[in-house]
């Protein structure tokens, strides 16, 4: 597990004074503010967030040492990062992504399924993106039902399939 986890992302300027369109990734988005400083993902930059508004698709802030919409406007697409440290404990049955990406996939017979390669949320629930030793990518519903345990510490999620899911189309 990684020091920092990504919180948050700067869509562009907002306004001509060096405010900037933020993407929280937080279940609060609001709560983004409070885990500063956040970094830039090589950790060369730092930045408090003041939030000076709720806008349309995510929030307005100010950064700490962006003075100008120019300077705003360069950092879009920067994904920002806060010390694990500064994020709230979560409950056994609730993760992190970032804690789940590279994690071994399993099924509930020990047999060898992949590596978690992303999490993805399209509006309908969480799924993992698995990817197998060989073929194509498999997105697996990340319901209790389907993926009854993932234990961090050994690095390994156990997936219950749905008959068909894995399968290659042979």
């Amino acid at each position: 597990m990684s020091d920092r986890v990504c919180v948050g992302a700067i869509a562009g300027a907002f306004g001509v004074r060096g405010d900037v369109r933020l993407k929280s990734f937080c279940a609060e988005p609001e709560a983004i503010a409070g885990y500063g400083p956040l970094w830039t993902e090589d950790g060369s930059r730092s930045f408090t967030v003041t939030l000076t508004g709720a806008i349309k698709g995510g929030l307005a802030a100010k950064l700490s040492g962006v003075p100008t919409k120019e300077a705003a406007d360069a950092l879009r697409g920067t994904r920002l990062y806060a010390d694990r440290t500064a994020l709230p404990t979560l409950p056994d049955d609730e993760f992190y992504h970032a804690d789940l990406i590279g994690l071994d996939v399993r099924d509930t017979g020990g047999g060898d399924l992949g590596r978690v390669a992303a999490v993805l949320n399209h509006g309908a629930g969480d799924l993992l993106e698995v990817r197998p030793k060989q073929g194509k990518p498999v997105l697996v519903p990340f319901t209790l039902a389907v993926v009854p345990t993932v234990d961090l510490s050994a690095g390994l999620v156990i997936v219950d399939p749905p008959e068909g899911l894995f399968d290659d189309g042979d």
